[in-house]
């Protein structure tokens, strides 16, 4: 009960919170709203990891919600439809536009055509609608139709059937006004925000494939959907270029190049690589196995890379300090107590007096590709978009999601580091990423955006976890030479205790929690298994980036939960747009069943429903406070 001599800062609270509920009634009806809410199945929750640049296939499992829409399908319709009439179905959801257009083109677009669709999508969408409120069903529906859409999913037989007879006229009055087609995509777009709730991206969106840009594009328009991200390794390359980290920026040049990405950088984000082309070709050897151009990049790199493990000492990488073990008459570097020969001697602005220092045209070169990457709005609009959805780790429905790993030491313990002068590790060390990766957004000061390119390649990144032997692959053949040892995280998190410790840290109830990563690519072919750990660890990088394909064996994993529980997809290739729009060529999935529900999971079971029940104490408050006068009603 409210007393009179409440403390003052909460009746500021419960004033302001009167201005949104300014009266009794006000706040029963909110009250008996978020009861009722707490009542409804959980939302569908959506995982993917190391999408890696591959639009189409983002794109289709985007569409089909990791086979959640042909599930509802199959559902809607069992026997009543075949399963070519299925297919078609499922493709006009996916890609509306482009189903249309292909019926046209076969003369195929009958009013009965139209008629027959508008009735299967309706009855898809109102199966979807019944699990949220109608409130939130109206915010996703689109503008132009939402009076009418909002008619259709709530028509229901009625003893005359007028109801029935409305919802008729409706559709006939949609046929007769040519308004068919934009009333189909309107549906569609619908079914698809309606089939997943949120979307998790458990990193690494950026490099390999050319299509980042396009993914940034589609996330920033999915206004419908909860989006979060965990950052990867890639994602914070990106995130440190774009804030003006050097090295940061050359490596981002090198990945891409590496795999011919050229139009990413130079037509998304209107990034001119011709000054650091001209340079390459002037200064550097053709014919050898490197082209001057990757020449150029690694030789800057290493430079860049070396000023920064200088400028740190406590990041302890002096291992990587490669350009001055470097005998240039001999060709050949020495690592440890090995000498190996280097596959190029042309190296023309190392000096070996000072190795890691840039000639003046290499600085004139850097410093022109700084001023671009932080002056692209395209790749700025993108990168602020990963600040505001993402981090370096989240904690959702007692489920505990980071891309790499929790650094620890061989004996299980979590690793310390050395964190601008104060040793971190678990929870606290991750929370000191987030910190200093947002602060490189926001101030760009140098120790922060040091720390950016640490969190890509560093040897206790959670973000990355290895120790990369980037020299040793661009120079020395000896591929013995090019192994990463990896963080021990990935060989312990193997055993159920070291994931419930993992757990534990981060306020996750290992009891029924799960800790879901990326970033290791799932090798199938060599017997690896997504589900480790009597079930705790779900790896979920099963290698949608295209040249995986020959070494895990499917095109990625992704997660579903939902109010009955989780399930793990295994995807097969995906083959193109054109294949899935003429051919229904749908992206075929193999479906693990586990961690499944022993009743159904409602929202009251949920992060949302801790949420609301706080919601309602607050309206309880409210109430109390104005039965006892304490709060004026209006």
């Amino acid at each position: 009960m409210i007393m009179h001599d409440a403390p003052e800062q909460t009746v500021k609270y419960l004033s302001l919170l009167g201005q949104q509920f300014p009266n009794q009634q006000a706040v029963f009806t909110e009250i008996i709203n978020l009861q009722a809410i707490l009542n409804l199945p959980k939302g569908t929750e959506h995982f993917m990891s190391d999408v890696h640049g591959e639009y189409e296939a983002f794109l289709h499992i985007l569409n089909n919600c990791s086979g959640v829409v042909r599930e509802h399908v199959d559902e809607d319709f069992g026997d009543t439809l075949n399963e070519e009439e299925k297919d078609n179905l499922c493709t006009l959801i996916y890609y509306p536009h482009e189903k249309i257009a292909l019926v046209h083109a076969a003369h195929q677009d009958s009013p009965t055509w139209y008629k027959r669709m508008l009735d299967q999508l309706i009855t898809v969408a109102r199966r979807l609608s019944s699990r949220y409120t109608r409130s939130k069903v109206r915010k996703a529906i689109p503008h132009d139709f939402a009076y009418i859409i909002d008619e259709l999913l709530h028509t229901h037989p009625d003893e005359n059937n007028y109801r029935v007879r409305y919802h008729e006229r409706i559709i006939d009055s949609i046929l007769e006004t040519d308004s068919t087609e934009e009333f189909i995509y309107s549906l569609a777009e619908l079914i698809k925000v309606l089939a997943v709730d949120h979307i998790h991206l458990v990193g690494d969106i950026f490099d390999r494939g050319g299509g980042a840009a396009k993914i940034m594009d589609r996330l920033l328009s999915c206004v419908h959907q909860r989006t979060d991200i965990q950052w990867g390794n890639h994602d914070i390359l990106w995130m440190g270029a774009a804030a003006g980290d050097a090295a940061c920026i050359v490596s981002v040049l090198r990945n891409n190049l590496r795999y011919n990405n050229y139009e990413i950088l130079e037509n998304d984000y209107g990034i001119s690589l011709r000054g650091l082309v001209s340079f390459a070709d002037r200064t550097y050897r053709g014919g050898e196995r490197i082209d001057p151009l990757m020449k150029a990049i690694d030789v800057l790199l290493f430079k860049l890379e070396g000023q920064i493990i200088y400028r740190h000492p406590e990041f302890d990488m002096e291992d990587r300090l490669l350009l001055d073990k470097i005998d240039l008459e001999a060709g050949t570097v020495t690592i440890g107590d090995e000498t190996h020969p280097l596959i190029t001697s042309d190296f023309p602005t190392i000096d070996p007096e000072h190795p890691y220092e840039l000639t003046p045209e290499e600085a004139r070169i850097v410093q022109k590709l700084v001023d671009e990457f932080t002056g692209t709005d395209h790749l700025h609009s993108h990168i602020d978009f990963l600040y505001r959805h993402g981090s370096v780790y989240l904690v959702s429905n007692n489920n505990l999601l980071f891309h790499g790993c929790v650094p620890l030491n061989e004996d299980g313990t979590f690793a310390s580091v050395n964190c601008e002068g104060t040793w971190r590790s678990g929870r606290d060390y991750l929370d000191f990423c987030d910190h200093i990766a947002r602060r490189a957004w926001r101030d760009h000061d140098r120790d922060a955006l040091d720390w950016m390119w640490y969190l890509w390649i560093g040897h206790r990144s959670p973000l990355s976890g290895r120790n990369v032997k980037t020299f040793e692959r661009s120079f020395i053949e000896d591929k013995a030479t090019w192994i990463e040892p990896m963080d021990p995280y990935f060989t312990l998190t193997h055993d159920p205790a070291c994931c419930d410790m993992i757990m534990r840290e981060f306020g996750v109830q290992p009891e029924r929690g799960h800790i879901i990563n990326g970033h290791t690519p799932v090798k199938t072919t060599s017997g690896e298994k997504p589900i480790r750990a009597d079930g705790k660890l779900l790896v979920i990088d099963g290698g949608f980036c295209t040249a995986y394909h020959p070494k895990t064996g499917i095109a990625g994993y992704t997660l579903i939960s939902s109010s009955r529980g989780m399930r793990l997809k295994a995807h097969e290739a995906f083959r193109t747009v054109t294949e899935a729009i003429t051919h229904n060529a749908d992206i075929r999935s193999e479906t693990t069943q586990f961690a499944a529900a022993e009743r159904r999971i409602m929202v009251a079971d949920t992060d949302t429903g801790t949420k609301i029940r706080e919601q309602i104490q607050d309206l309880r408050m409210l109430l109390d406070a104005y039965r006892t006068g304490l709060i004026k009603e209006h």
